[in-house]
């Protein structure tokens, strides 16, 4: 058996997979799809297992996975389920839609299960022009379509990243789900925490038709139970420190747990099960090495600079302050400095961020305003510039969030924050 079949960062994890803290969620969801009638709004952060629980929960072979990205009318979504089911797509919706015959061929509904198959011969294809609003009698095909092929089956939609949906489109999409619903077509949404309600806020009369299950970041102890499937699996011996350290990298991603626990293995020399023993030592040395590897399976070098950059100043330069590193910057320099410190940690109250730079600035360090005012115009040009949500700042009560465990991992083991 091979260390990747073991450690599946990215893909459903066979052999390390962990339940036990979701037994509650799980039943939750199992009950609620049986009754009926009811949307199923998953949340939480990225990174954070939730499209793992659902394909665990249901089956991949019952889901019909699509997401939000690109949807640009609500028929966008339902042509890709079409896709992925193999429908055939009636000329006057292939008309409308831009699409020439049938639409994908990948999969058939046989039994009220997904079965996927080869491509079809013809796919779907639309011009800039041919992406413009559909007419409502198109949308009312097509909606009619979905109902038809899949009410009272035993197949779910599953919309990831519901939130990536334009605010205009989530309207109409949250009525015809509504509509779907009424008629036995079962649906899972996905989204991150502060669009958790964007699909009821779409359509107020789903209020009591929904279920919302919320994840949080895992815990250590949760998080280590990967290591102990998996170096077992392999054969792996280790120190219960290396395990332990390996828990705090990862921020509470089990999808980064895998990609530590995996690059420990390489860090081994192990890629597969061996007859030779292999233990995973607790050593610094050792512990840079598997981050160093880990770290490049992520990128957020422009991101970081921008960040450290800060906002085009007006007027006068900004302060420059002495650090116990060696190198001088200004207060946004500091902050990215100050979140890459030991220990390991997403959310950030004031007075800790505060005391973490004054930690790096031996004589001296900027203001509370400045430093506050540094974490606002930060979350903004993060989140602009990585074109997602990753940071957060709550100007109210002053917590700087960081939203996407890969960006906090970039930041303590890319050297972006001293360079």
């Amino acid at each position: 058996m091979k260390a990747t079949e073991v450690f599946t960062p990215g893909k459903f994890p066979v052999h390390t997979f962990v339940d036990d803290h979701l037994q509650d969620k799980k039943q939750q969801l199992l009950d609620t799809l049986d009754a009926g009638a009811m949307l199923i709004s998953i949340s939480g952060p990225s990174k954070s297992g939730k499209t793992v629980f659902i394909e665990e929960c249901l089956g991949r072979t019952s889901l019909i996975q699509v997401t939000g990205a690109g949807v640009n009318a609500p028929s966008d979504l339902w042509m890709r389920v079409f896709d992925i089911i193999g429908t055939e797509i009636p000329n006057s919706i292939a008309r409308s839609s831009g699409a020439s015959g049938t639409v994908g061929g990948k999969g058939a509904v046989e039994g009220n299960a997904l079965v996927v198959k080869g491509k079809g011969e013809v796919s779907a294809s639309r011009t800039n022009s041919e992406s413009e609003t559909l007419s409502a009698s198109h949308a009312s095909d097509c909606l009619q379509l979905l109902i038809k092929e899949l009410g009272g089956t035993d197949l779910v939609v599953f919309i990831d990243d519901f939130h990536y949906v334009p605010a205009n489109v989530q309207i109409e999409l949250a009525h015809q789900i509504k509509e779907a619903i009424r008629n036995g077509v079962r649906f899972v949404c996905a989204s991150v925490p502060y669009h958790a309600d964007d699909v009821i806020r779409s359509n107020p009369d789903l209020r009591g038709r929904v279920l919302s299950i919320d994840f949080e970041y895992w815990g250590t102890e949760t998080l280590k139970k990967i290591a102990y499937k998996g170096f077992a699996e392999l054969g792996v011996g280790y120190r219960q420190s290396a395990i332990d350290n390996l828990a705090s990298e990862a921020a509470g991603s089990p999808q980064l747990m895998q990609y530590l626990c995996l690059n420990a293995c390489y860090e081994m020399g192990l890629r597969e099960k061996s007859e030779t023993e292999f233990e995973l030592l607790s050593d610094p040395q050792i512990h840079e090495n598997i981050c160093r590897r880990t770290v490049q399976s992520t990128d957020y070098g422009s991101v970081v600079e921008l960040m450290k950059e800060g906002p085009r100043t007006r007027g006068s330069d900004r302060n420059v302050y002495v650090t116990r590193f060696g190198w001088n910057g200004d207060v946004y320099r500091l902050l990215v400095k100050a979140l890459s410190v030991d220990p390991s940690q997403l959310t950030f109250r004031y007075n800790a961020l505060n005391q973490r730079i004054l930690g790096i600035c031996p004589t001296g360090g900027p203001s509370g305003s400045s430093i506050t005012s540094a974490c606002a115009h930060s979350a903004k040009i993060v989140n602009d510039a990585a074109g997602s949500r990753i940071v957060e700042w709550d100007g109210e009560h002053d917590v700087f969030d960081i939203r996407d465990p890969y960006f906090l991992f970039y930041l303590r083991w890319s050297d972006a924050a001293d360079s």
